[in-house]
């Protein structure tokens, strides 16, 4: 029988609790389906002593960094906390998780926890991913990553990285299924009562950025003009008439100050709009003629690119009258 695989996880102060144990309820609930350890849980901190949480509840680590450990690492994840994309990591913890990153086979994070692989430059290169609000700081701040800002795991190459807090579940589930099969993984899932494969990405949560007016005040005021009447025609030849400019000299004024064409500034702020409504439990039909989509379907691929998820599938998950 194979020696279990030791899944270690780094929990710096503050750390948030479900970063840390939401994974190790999945990974022990492997052992528990296959009814022998195929997993060695351990929590490794940075300091002696009980670590508070960003809870406030106090969790008891295994051992701290630079303390060996009875078995090698297989497996190594860094929780994230609350504070991490603003903080300056402690010089011994990024030491360590050089030299342990050689070691492991395979090593990732959770939620903001890839600021601390990042700032230790064992990310760079990759393909990641972090919680959809930190995550354009996370590309600003570490230029060499490929950030996804609306994964909810990703893997590449020996790095596994997670987006918020319960995401954290969805990429143990993954490693299950990477280590001991489908079928597993499959159990687990269901014994936790989450999602095997969870639809759709983060960004379906996510109020980060949504048509926020920008650029000069002449485009800003035309930028709220629409959000307060989605429903209008907002073509680039109405739009630029608003402001008294030709359609190509706004268009182009338009992408220097904002960042995006002017059509895919109105998408985003139809979806926005229309995530209220559905929100609201209005039907998508009416949701589509209300905020200026030519009908459903241009609606739903419009959900889809922005969002990940159909509005059907959206009004049942956020409608506020459930």
């Amino acid at each position: 029988m194979p020696a279990p695989k030791t899944i270690t996880i780094v929990a710096p102060g503050g750390v948030q609790l479900t970063d840390v144990s939401g994974p190790l309820d999945v990974f022990a609930e492997a052992n528990s389906q296959l009814q022998r350890a195929v997993y060695r849980l351990e929590v490794v901190a940075t300091a002696l002593g009980p670590l508070r949480s960003s809870s406030g509840v106090r969790l008891v680590p295994d051992r701290v960094i630079g303390e060996p450990g009875t078995e090698r690492t297989h497996t190594l994840l860094v929780a994230g906390a609350p504070g991490a994309p603003n903080q300056n990591p402690p010089v011994a913890l990024l030491n360590w998780l050089r030299t342990e990153t050689k070691r492991v086979r395979r090593y990732g994070s959770v939620c903001s926890g890839a600021f601390y692989l990042a700032a230790a430059g064992v990310l760079d290169g990759r393909r990641v991913t972090t919680h959809w609000a930190a995550a354009d700081q996370l590309a600003r701040t570490f230029l060499a990553l490929r950030v996804e800002p609306d994964a909810l795991y990703v893997r590449d190459g020996p790095v596994r990285t997670a987006a918020g807090v319960t995401a954290g579940m969805d990429l143990a589930l993954a490693l299950v299924e990477e280590d001991v099969g489908r079928d597993v993984a499959l159990k687990v899932a269901a014994q936790l009562v989450m999602f095997f494969k969870r639809p759709g990405g983060q960004l379906q949560f996510s109020r980060n950025g949504a048509a926020v007016p920008v650029g000069r005040s002449t485009l800003q005021e035309l930028q709220r003009w629409v959000v307060a009447h989605p429903g209008e025609d907002h073509s680039v030849t109405q739009l630029a008439a608003r402001v008294g400019l030709s359609p190509r000299h706004f268009a182009r004024l338009f992408r220097s100050e904002t960042g995006t064409t002017p059509a895919a500034w109105v998408e985003a702020a139809r979806v926005e709009a229309a995530r209220g409504l559905l929100e609201s439990a209005s039907a998508p039909k009416q949701v589509a003629t209300l905020c200026g989509f030519t009908d459903v379907n241009v609606l739903r691929r419009a959900f889809q690119r922005c969002l990940g998820v159909t509005p059907a599938e959206y009004r049942k998950r956020f409608r506020r009258d459930e």
